[in-house]
């Protein structure tokens, strides 16, 4: 079964991101927008690449938010899980990819095996993020709205260290 690209875009940005990480991960890959998705997508799927950007005071992207209720139902034990989270560090300084957070403790509380979840905070400046765990960010953090020069590099690196827990053993 191939792998599962799940993100909730409401700019375009994070799509964008799901497009270079499947891109990147150069393995069977399919993309879901989460506004096309339902509890069958996650159950289906035993490796899941999920992302999100976080929307006014740290709120999920209006997608996610309508599936949500759902999502926090869903058995993702034995599932192999990754995250990407899109946010602005210097509009949103106290609530920076929160998100991300909220959807990974989700996960983690509903048995995923996360990989990836140790994503370094250096060379971003904010103040809080619920994203945050004792070894860095629980994902790969864009700001696309002031560090779109670092993407692409960023993207390449993070897929780089997950990758391998991806491939069809």
């Amino acid at each position: 079964m191939c792998i599962a690209i799940v993100y909730g875009s409401t700019g375009g940005a994070t799509q964008d991101v799901a497009n270079l990480i499947k891109e990147e991960l150069g393995l069977e890959a399919e993309l879901y927008d989460i506004s096309d998705c339902s509890k069958e997508t996650f159950e289906k799927h035993e490796r899941l690449i999920i992302g999100t950007s976080t929307w006014g005071e740290g709120d999920l992207q209006d997608d996610w938010e309508d599936l949500f209720e759902e999502f926090k139902t869903i058995d993702l034990s034995g599932k192999t899980v990754a995250f990407f989270g899109l946010g602005n560090q210097e509009s949103y300084y106290e609530t920076f990819v929160d998100g991300l957070g909220i959807l990974y403790e989700t996960a983690k509380k509903n048995g995923a095996n996360i990989v990836g979840d140790a994503w370094s905070s250096e060379g971003y400046d904010f103040g809080e993020s619920k994203a945050l765990n004792d070894d860095g960010f629980v994902g790969l953090v864009i700001d696309d709205d002031n560090q779109s020069d670092e993407t692409s590099q960023r993207v390449k690196m993070w897929v780089k260290t997950i990758k391998s827990n991806f491939e069809s053993k």
